[in-house]
């Protein structure tokens, strides 16, 4: 499956992403004490499709032997890193970090995103915990240009949360997305002498997501063989947005669901 995109194709995806982003953010204003995960994983399905897309997660398969996942939106809690399904008995609890992955089909291409909630007053490391992983994604995307690595990503979302004593999480990384929901090439977050050196090209299209801890970067499979968390049961935050590679830099496909501008 090629990498590149052609600009018609990278036209449709800025379109879904819009749509994408719009759903997002009202699921992260329906983030409030009491609701439930069903209730706002309603909201962002209905939010999609009534712009004619179609949710890119629900009865997702990693393989023909796993189960579909069952949810628009990936709801993860405070040490859940991602995968987390919407359950209608769960609700939302003051001082709760909620991670919202999601992805949508639209025109034929798939787009992704993700953010994650500060619900009420929360402790100031797990507050400073979501602003450095946003950050550390910005620091990531302002790497990017025609002619540079993929590594280029990594090791500038490293440098941002080295310093800070974060857990980077390895086994989870970014990707290619547009025709279908993973593509590649991979994209970890942090220093990764294994992986394989693959040039930017303008036209690449490109899901970035740091997945960073309180913690260590260790994770596990909880028993519904969806939901990741961390293993020393730390806090977790997640964001992520996609982008076309441009000859100077990227272009935003998916505008940011909670400011303006970065």
């Amino acid at each position: 499956m090629p990498m590149i995109k052609t600009p018609e194709e990278i036209k449709k995806l800025h379109e879904g992403g819009v749509i994408l982003s719009c759903a997002l953010r009202k699921a992260m204003d329906a983030c409030v004490v009491g609701a439930s995960t069903e209730a706002i994983d309603v909201i962002a399905r209905q939010s999609m499709e009534a712009e004619g897309a179609m949710p890119s997660f629900l009865g997702y398969r990693i393989s023909a032997s796993n189960p579909a996942f069952p949810s628009t939106l990936c709801i993860s809690i405070n040490d859940e890193v991602v995968h987390g399904p919407a359950i209608p008995s769960r609700t939302i609890a003051v001082g709760d970090l909620v991670g919202l992955d999601v992805g949508c089909w639209y025109r034929g291409l798939t787009t992704d995103m993700a953010a994650t909630v500060i619900v009420g007053s929360v402790m100031p490391e797990k507050r400073r915990l979501v602003e450095d992983t946003r950050e550390s994604l910005v620091c990531g995307i302002s790497a990017i240009k025609a002619g540079g690595w993929i590594s280029d990503i990594g090791a500038a979302i490293e440098d941002h949360l080295k310093p800070k004593k974060y857990g980077i999480v390895r086994e989870m990384v970014g990707h290619g997305v547009g025709y279908k929901v993973h593509e590649e090439p991979a994209i970890p977050n942090y220093r990764d002498p294994r992986a394989p050196r693959i040039q930017l090209e303008e036209g690449m299209v490109l899901a970035i997501e740091p997945m960073i801890t309180l913690g260590g970067w260790r994770v596990i499979v909880k028993d519904d063989n969806w939901t990741i968390a961390t293993r020393d049961h730390s806090f977790a935050a997640h964001w992520e947005v996609t982008i076309a590679v441009t000859k100077d830099g990227y272009d935003l496909l998916t505008p940011w669901p909670d400011r303006e501008g970065i």
